[in-house]
């Protein structure tokens, strides 16, 4: 498909692997092509990248040890699998299915403060875990939960995020531990909800919130070995409202961005040479059968 054709038209009404893997496809298309006059970076070869042994990783809940799961499903207009007698894979074949070197695309997520993620939904870590960064989702434990009504619209962040740190996830993409494995980079900062909820100072504050965490972003990012390897051109961001990402956009446009649209981009900084169009999720009720 050619470059300027990239671009993604599927629901995000859940978290889905199929959605998720999808987006993650075409985010690395992004990051691997960039035109040679656009005056945009173009990612270094791979071959000559620096070494990571000195960065730290933590190792996360792998899904290699999920077994005996049913294959991925599409549902009808009820909701309901299509195939509701699909065959069950065996445990080697789950195993293989999952294996980060025959994935498509494999995704180094950064372990970041909850501040930028869950913790704008009140999460955090539990007494005795005072140092974790994730919700621990093992055990078919709930995430904490994404606030309804018209913030769903750009919960995109929220979904790839949980696609990621899921145990049983396992479709094209699939998470890697270590930096030096992985095709993409992906920045769990919840950019929509932190516009949403934070983009207006609260008495005795002189800068709201939001721009506070996005500076903190900038600072965070800019200092990754990650980012200095490549210039964050192989990096994920999801400022999907519009608004979001408002101050920090243009030093972070080298990254993939996943967005809504471009209306209030400058397209040196959103493009679709090498940005992905996730659309809002579908607030309407549906009708059955329709």
């Amino acid at each position: 498909m050619a470059p300027r054709g990239r671009t993604l038209l599927l629901p995000l009404a859940a978290a889905t692997v199929l959605v998720a893997s999808t987006i993650f496809l075409f985010a690395a298309a992004g990051a691997r092509w960039r035109p040679a006059d656009g005056g945009l970076p173009v990612p270094t070869d791979t071959a000559t990248s620096t070494d990571f042994s000195a960065v730290p990783v933590t190792t996360t809940p792998s899904s290699n040890s999920t077994s005996g799961s049913k294959d991925l499903s599409f549902l009808d207009e009820n909701g309901q699998p299509d195939d509701p007698g699909g065959s069950t894979l065996t445990a080697a074949a789950e195993a293989a299915r999952c294996d980060p070197r025959a994935a498509a695309v494999r995704v180094f997520m950064y372990d970041m403060p909850p501040e930028f993620h869950f913790g704008l939904l009140s999460w955090s870590p539990p007494a005795g875990a005072a140092d974790a960064v994730w919700p621990d989702l093992t055990n078919g434990a709930a995430p904490p939960r994404y606030p309804g009504g018209l913030n769903q619209q750009h919960s995109v962040a929220y979904w790839l995020t949980l696609d990621l740190l899921s145990p049983s996830s396992c479709g094209a993409a699939v998470r890697v531990a270590d930096a030096r494995d992985a095709d993409l980079v992906f920045v769990p900062f919840f950019a929509s909800l932190s516009y949403n909820r934070h983009s207006r100072p609260v008495p005795l504050e002189k800068v709201g919130r939001d721009k506070v965490l996005q500076e903190k972003l900038l600072r965070y990012l800019m200092a990754q070995p990650e980012w200095k390897r490549s210039g964050g051109v192989d990096h994920v961001i999801v400022p999907h409202h519009p608004n979001s990402l408002l101050y920090a956009r243009a030093v972070l446009s080298p990254a993939v961005f996943v967005l809504s649209d471009f209306g209030r981009y400058h397209p040196r900084v959103a493009n679709l040479e090498k940005d992905v169009i996730a659309p809002y999720k579908h607030m309407a009720k549906t009708f059955v059968n329709d």
